[in-house]
């Protein structure tokens, strides 16, 4: 019996051994050109901007972004995101879309005072955040990132 235990306790030190000299795997989806970005509170900090340890804006991204506030139940939410979705792909190179469910990331939601959804942070390069409340068709999207996020005359 004293040689099982003892088994047993050997095996799990070894696996606990081998656990602690892997390196964690960091989950962190990737910035990928013409995609819509999931965006969780540590992403946020990393990508967007780090609210723990600064009190005034500073944009730490390096193109323009849309913040998407959303939640799966919500109508609007959920006709919006195929109109994110293909802005995101012709503006791949341009702009980065990020989405935040606000049922999942309550901190990130608070930030925005996002007590209605869908809401939209456009947030330019050099400038203060803006937001847009509510649904809206693709046309009046491009319009905000063709002028505001991009600094294109209008024609």
């Amino acid at each position: 019996m004293k040689k099982i235990i003892f088994s047993i306790a050997f095996l799990l030190m070894g696996l606990t051994l081998v656990n602690a000299t892997v390196p964690p795997k960091k989950v962190v989806e990737q910035e990928k050109s013409g995609e819509v970005i999931t965006l969780n509170r540590d992403l946020f900090i990393e990508k967007v901007f780090d609210y723990v340890n600064n009190e005034n804006w500073e944009y730490r991204g390096n193109k323009p972004a849309i913040i998407d506030l959303y939640a799966d139940w919500c109508g609007p939410c959920r006709k919006v995101a195929p109109i994110m979705k293909e802005l995101a792909s012709e503006y791949g190179d341009e702009i980065v879309i990020y989405k935040v469910d606000v049922d999942k990331e309550r901190e990130l939601a608070a930030i925005f005072n996002a007590t209605s959804i869908p809401l939209f942070v456009f947030i330019p390069m050099n400038d203060e955040p803006q937001l847009f409340k509510g649904a809206a068709d693709k046309e009046t999207y491009k319009k905000v990132i063709d002028q505001f996020l991009l600094g294109k005359k209008a024609e």
